[in-house]
């Protein structure tokens, strides 16, 4: 009986594994992906071509990172995806003469109506957590400077003025898209009319990330987060940045690269399930390199894999639950418990349990596989974007090898058992010739913003403004 029952389990596995062999990506499609982001940055850097390009590749004004700056205190805030925060950044003089920073902080979480809602609403309740916050730490008098970490795709004209280009991650707030988003911070703190703020500067959250490494590692020249969304920025030398005048030293370009595909570079890599998460998103047809990797999207492609394979009846007897139905059910916290289960089953066996399914061993390995093979082609995925930047960064410093550093932040990276080994190994060995330390931020988007708006505070003294 046992005999004929692991016969059966064997060639269910051997289906299973035959539906999600879709997944894999060979070398070669890495090479072709990597070759087609490339293309892309390039047309996105070029005054003529950037308009249609998917990367934007958009200039951010922080340039070749200063060693010292401003001591004091700063704001900063942290807004990129459904969580909302706000930091006191306390930043000093160290003993050699490095910088200190210390941090204070605390999450708001965002009400879908202020997401979906108007401006007006997103930024006056926005406005509310600063106020809450100066409470709190007793602040209210004193007129900080302010550094805004904004992680939505911007055209910035300076580095406190930026025009949102359009929304992603499910935010729809109108009256956004195509104003200065700092404008609209500063507007709603005039409503408000209970503390004064000094908003010295925008930043992505990739640049915040990679200038806060940066101040424990000076390689650090490239930033990335895989968190909710996806998205690199790196130093790119100024002659090369059509869209900003001078060609003197370099500038943080933002890729925006999770727009990429949005020519059709991914056609042929999208399988049935990405063109039902596209569809059924807020913004079809965009972000469609983010929507195979981020997390806001990684679970509902492993739950459309999983109703696959229930309606071939190789899972859960060919039963879906209602739960398991829903759309958004299968979160992708769930993918990293599943795939940190240590063999006993029992983390995958209680969660399907929460989703009112019967599972025997063969379903709690089905489903492992599937999520499995879900986050390995997301880590892949994301390796050759990030090749491609290396590998650039590389070839237009003319260097035979180069050694670098990447400044890294997000849930994905930080929170899933095997993403970071899978993704580091592949952008190895997709990046012959360089040496590539990776190095995890901590409070990198707060951080880095205040320490973003230390330079520019100091710059402006400098300037004698």
């Amino acid at each position: 009986m046992l005999d004929h029952r692991t016969r059966m389990d064997r060639a269910k596995k051997e289906k299973v594994e035959q539906i999600l062999s879709e997944f894999r990506l060979q070398e070669e499609d890495l090479k072709t992906i990597m070759y087609r982001m490339q293309k892309e940055m390039d047309r996105g850097l070029k005054l003529e071509t950037h308009e249609e390009a998917s990367v934007k590749m958009l200039p951010t004004y922080v340039r070749s990172t200063p060693e010292g700056s401003e001591v004091g205190d700063f704001l900063s805030l942290d807004l990129g995806g459904t969580n909302f925060r706000v930091m006191l950044v306390k930043v000093g003089e160290g003993e050699e003469g490095q910088w200190k920073v210390k941090t204070k902080h605390q999450m708001y979480s965002i009400p879908e109506d202020a997401m979906t809602g108007t401006a007006e609403m997103l930024f006056d309740y926005i406005s509310e957590c600063i106020s809450d916050f100066l409470d709190k730490h007793q602040m209210k008098h004193k007129k900080l400077p302010l550094g805004f970490t904004f992680s939505f795709p911007v055209r910035h004209e300076d580095l406190d003025k930026g025009i949102l280009l359009n929304w992603t991650k499910g935010f729809k707030a109108s009256g956004a898209e195509g104003n200065n988003i700092v404008g609209l911070l500063r507007d709603a703190i005039k409503r408000r009319g209970d503390f004064e703020m000094d908003v010295v500067a925008m930043v992505n959250d990739t640049v915040a990330t990679m200038v806060s490494c940066y101040y424990e590692d000076h390689r650090c020249e490239v930033g990335m987060i895989v968190g909710t969304g996806c998205n690199a920025c790196y130093m790119e030398e100024l002659q090369n940045v059509e869209l900003v005048e001078g060609d003197e030293g370099r500038m943080c370009v933002n890729t925006e690269w999770g727009a990429f595909g949005e020519s059709g570079e991914l056609d042929e890599f999208l399988l049935e399930y990405d063109r039902v998460v596209d569809e059924t998103s807020l913004n079809p047809n965009q972000q469609l390199y983010e929507k195979i990797i981020g997390g806001k999207y990684m679970g509902e492609i492993v739950r459309l894999v999983l109703l696959k394979l229930v309606n071939e009846n190789l899972l859960f007897n060919g039963e879906a639950s209602e739960k398991l139905k829903a759309r958004g059910s299968f979160e992708t916290r769930f993918i990293s418990q599943i795939e940190s289960d240590p063999g006993d089953r029992k983390q995958i066996y209680n969660i399907l349990t929460s989703f009112g399914l019967m599972s025997s061993i063969t379903d709690c390995d089905i489903v492992r596989m599937a999520c499995e093979s879900v986050s390995t082609r997301a880590a892949q995925m994301c390796s050759a974007g990030l090749a491609g930047v290396i590998n650039r960064m590389r070839k237009s410093r003319c260097e035979e090898t180069m050694k670098i550093t990447v400044g890294v932040d997000g849930s994905v990276y930080k929170l899933h058992p095997s993403f970071k080994d899978r993704f580091h190994a592949t952008v190895r060995q997709l990046t012959p010739g360089c040496d590539i330390t990776f190095l995890q931020s901590e409070e990198g988007s707060g951080r880095g913003a205040a320490l973003i708006s230390a330079v520019a505070c100091k710059m402006a003294c400098m300037m004698g403004q």
